[in-house]
Formats: C-alpha cells, structure tokens, sequence
C-alpha cells in the first residue's frame, strides 16, 4: 500500500498523532483491569476534575460518547431550562449529527434568515418552527432576530471558530452581551476548539465564557468520548431525583459515556496538551503551513485565501476574504475546489473530502508539512495549465 499524507486526522480527534505512545501505554494498562463499567469510576473522576478546572464555563458536567450527544445535550438543557423552544444557529456550522447539528449545514438554497433549511431528510418536521438561523460574524443581523424571537428563544449556539473562519473582533463579546440582555443562553461548540486553540480552548484564547458548552474530539486522544457542562444551575436539571418533580428535568443517559478506556486515553492527551511549548509548537505549523500555501497561491497567480487558526488551515478560492458561509458559497470558484481536492487526492493527500479543511497535529513537523506543499503547488499548477487549456479549445 502506499503511503499517503493525513491531514483530516480523523476529523480533528488525532490531535496527539495516530497511536501516540502515552495514550497507548495509558490506554493497555486500564484494559487488564476492565473497560467499561457505564458508571461513575475513579478514571472519570479524574477527568471531571481536570476538566473543570480548565474550562471557565463548567461548573458540573456530564459524559457521553460523541461530541454531537454533548451538543445535543446542551442543546435540550437549554431549553427546558429557559422553557422555550428556539434555538439559533449560524449558517455553514456542523454542530453533529443531532437535527440541530445539520440544520442549513449545506442549504440547498440561500433561504432569507432566519428560516432553516434543513440540509437532510428526516428532520424538517422538528427544525422547520423550532430552528433559527443567521450569518456567522454578522452582529447586526443576529441581533435582529435575536431580538424578534427574544420571547422563544433558548439559546444561541457557536462554534467559536466558525469551521476554518475566525470570529471578527467583538463578534464573540456580542453574542455574550446580546445573550445576556435577553436572557437566552449562549453555548460553545468547543468539539473542534477545544484542547486545540489553548488547553482551555476558545474560552481561554477568545476570553469569552459561556454558559453551556460542549466538548469530544481531541479531548479523546483519538478514543470516543464527549462532555456537556455548564453553570450549577443549568446542569442541575440532570440531575435523577428530579424525575417526576420537576417539569424541567432532563434525561440524560449514556451506556459508554466516560468508560475507563476512553477516560484513560483522555487523561493521558491532557497530559501531552499541559506541557510546556505544546501550543506554540500547535499554533507554529499551523502559521508555517497557511503562510506557504499562500506563496503557492500567489505563485501560481490563482486568486484565494487561505484561513483558520491554531492547527486548523483551509483554502478558499475567492477573490476577496469571506467571513460567513454565504459569503464563501456566493463567491468562491467551486470548480477550482474540486480539482483541487481530486488533485490532492490522486497525489496521496488525504483531507476532509466535504471541503478543503486540514487538521494538523503534535505529530506534523515541518518536513512534514513541506511535503504538502509541494503537492499542494504541483496541484495547482496542474489546476492552472487545464485552466488554460480549456480556454485555448
């Protein structure tokens, strides 16, 4: 078989590297002494602490097995919590496979907001009244509708680095200050920031808390796992001696959440993340790789961008910096996209084939990274020469 470059990463939950030795060794020694127990153990213990202690947001929390039952369960919090029915979301955001979660994921028309468009089969009914949907970096907007649906609406949902797009300034402080005026909840979808922006991830490195947040990916060190936390208040209503006297309950269940392997391997990649240099060597490649796939775009006269942050880089090929979903559907020359993608591909370099996204790890080194792109560069030349073939036929 041939060799091939990872830069999807399993979605973002490799962030330590595939099979990285310390979660390895963490995860074998736990298996002689059982793997799941679908209860309270010393294991999850351990890990409840550490995360409370790094996460501004969580005062209690609970586990489950995925990132999108984390997100689902924020989700339900916050509505049984406000008694209200609606939740906003922005355009172009993935917040798992729960109905919310792919709600105008990939809208299959540019729909006048707030309304949904619900991006799958098997959803409409629940997401068509209860869903509400704005433009990602766009205050103005999201205060609108916020402020139209203040009396249903639950929460508002973000995932603090949208995708690969950074929030414009104050963009984050806005949604914090709008929330809180109208006393609707703000929820962090820190399963792609979390552990990877700074060990207390977008809170930490954006300087902004809020009140439900959700976390899985690279907090597994590649096993499963998923958390939801919030404020004392809010993650009361979990609790079981509720059940029956209180309206407000919320069921909450998980036969893996938290099992001792997965908790295991979580311990041991937090213990890689709190080391000294670890997030400036994670925010280097990252820089190092976007600014050389710049110089290939400008050497090879083809108009984009390349965004993100931290470990994260994505191409887009537009003409000018887009900051929302729309912005990039409108604009970007989706044909470039693929070819390049294909061209990628067909050179032994693997990334998310839903977009141009990579997800770097502790394990990229430079070395690594220049192989990219020097196929990142023959890509693109190939991309031009057809370009101009196509135009002299």
């Amino acid at each position: 078989m041939s060799a091939i470059l990872l830069y999807k990463q399993s979605w973002g939950t490799n962030l330590v590297g595939h099979a990285r030795e310390e979660v390895v060794a963490s995860v074998t020694e736990q298996a002689a002494h059982g793997s799941n127990f679908a209860y309270v153990n010393e294991k999850s213990l351990q890990l409840a602490e550490e995360i409370k202690r790094m996460s501004p947001a969580v005062e209690y929390l609970r586990f489950c097995s995925s990132g999108t039952e984390a997100i689902m369960y924020c989700e339900r919090l916050a509505r049984a919590f406000t008694c209200r029915s609606k939740v906003l979301k922005f355009e172009g955001a993935y917040h798992g496979a729960n109905e919310i979660g792919v709600t105008s994921l990939f809208p299959k028309g540019l729909l006048d907001y707030p309304t949904p468009d619900p991006s799958s089969a098997g959803i409409e009914h629940s997401v068509k009244h209860h869903v509400l949907v704005a433009p990602y970096n766009d205050l103005s907007m999201t205060t609108e509708i916020v402020e139209q649906h203040r009396d249903d609406l639950a929460a508002v949902i973000v995932e603090p680095l949208h995708r690969c797009t950074p929030p414009m300034d104050g963009f984050l402080q806005g949604l914090r200050d709008l929330t809180k005026k109208h006393d609707v909840l703000l929820i962090f979808d820190e399963v792609v920031t979390g552990f990877r922006l700074a060990y207390g991830g977008a809170q930490e490195y954006y300087g902004v808390i809020p009140d439900l947040v959700g976390y899985g990916k690279a907090l597994g060190g590649g096993y499963p796992i998923g958390v939801f936390g919030g404020c004392a208040d809010i993650m009361s209503l979990v609790n079981e001696d509720l059940l029956g006297k209180d309206a407000r309950y919320v069921w909450t269940a998980s036969s893996l959440g938290c099992n001792t392997i997965s908790a295991s391997a979580a311990l041991a990649a937090l213990q890689i993340y709190r080391r000294t240099g670890t997030y400036q060597q994670l925010h280097h490649i990252g820089r190092y790789v976007r600014n050389k796939m710049k110089e290939c775009l400008e050497k090879n006269d083809i108009s984009g961008h390349v965004i993100g942050d931290g470990p994260l880089a994505q191409v887009l090929f537009t003409e000018k910096l887009v900051y929302n979903y729309r912005e990039q559907k409108l604009q970007e020359n989706a044909a470039r996209r693929r070819a390049m993608m294909v061209g990628l591909f067909k050179r032994g370099v693997f990334l998310n084939p839903m977009g141009t996204k990579l997800y770097l790890s502790l394990k990229h080194t430079e070395e690594v990274c220049d192989q990219f792109v020097e196929i990142f560069d023959q890509t693109l030349q190939e991309i031009k020469e057809n370009e101009k073939s196509t135009i002299r036929s």
